[in-house]
């Protein structure tokens, strides 16, 4: 029986096999897992970081800066051009639009100018004034201005003694003499009856030569004496007879309004 044992395999105890699977392979295959463990934790940290960190905020503040500091710059720039220039020796128009940054060049600073400079833009003298700019500008906005004024419409009169008396007064209104429409109305109506061709032939005016014409009956040589600038030199044209007339009464009797009978 004992020759028989030598050959038989030991047999372990159930408990001590588990052992030793424990501590060898079991052990081998346990540690890679817990190193995995750990790399994945440190990978994880990161990940999450990002979203608390700092490092966000720079997404913010592009987005404001450039839409306050451009509005501001531009004022500033602006409010440090020059409005005006005077020339120097050696300057020329070309040169001077592009030291101040004229908009439109040497041409648009010529036209701003053409009163100073005169009709040659490359003839400049040292110690003319140009306008740059603000001021030019607001230069041709009252040239603008002054010219719309002298070409607004004259006003219109009809051709008939309303019309005559009416054009009559603003001509005297310009020059200031006196008259109303009544005064001036009432004596035509007494000399003339209201036509503008009615002379008298039968005086002592006509007499001499010098008979009276015209709406207020005005002899030629007071008619040239008093004679309105702007109006014709014609007695018997309506608006001169009357505007003539009113300032020859305004000279001897303070005005056409305190004539009531012959003048």
């Amino acid at each position: 029986m004992s020759a028989k044992g030598k050959h038989r395999r030991p047999k372990q105890h159930r408990i001590a096999r588990r052992l030793a699977f424990a501590g060898t392979g079991g052990a081998a295959l346990a540690l890679p897992l817990i190193g995995a463990t750990t790399a994945g934790a440190a990978v994880t940290q990161p990940a999450v970081a990002p979203a608390t960190s700092t490092l966000a905020r720079p997404a913010v503040q592009p987005a404001v800066q450039p839409a306050v500091q451009p509005a501001v710059q531009p004022a500033a720039e602006n409010a440090a051009l020059p409005l005006t220039y005077s020339v120097v020796g050696g300057d020329t128009l070309s040169k001077i639009a592009a030291d101040h940054s004229v908009s439109g060049g040497w041409q648009t600073l010529y036209a701003d100018n053409r009163s100073v400079i005169g009709a040659d833009p490359s003839v400049i003298r040292p110690g003319l004034t140009l306008r740059l700019g603000a001021a030019a500008k607001a230069a041709a906005a009252r040239a603008t201005a002054v010219t719309a004024a002298a070409v607004k419409p004259a006003a219109t009169y009809a051709n008939n003694l309303d019309g005559w008396i009416r054009e009559s007064l603003d001509i005297m209104a310009r020059h200031g003499i006196p008259g109303s429409y009544n005064g001036i109305h009432r004596n035509v109506m007494r000399e003339s009856s209201g036509n503008p061709l009615a002379i008298n032939n039968w005086d002592s005016n006509a007499a001499a030569g010098i008979p009276s014409k015209g709406l207020l009956q005005v002899i030629d040589p007071t008619f040239r004496a008093y004679h309105v600038p702007g109006t014709a030199m014609d007695s018997y044209d309506p608006v001169a007879n009357i505007t003539a007339a009113c300032n020859y009464a305004a000279a001897r009797y303070g005005s056409i309004d305190n004539v009531n009978g012959a003048y």
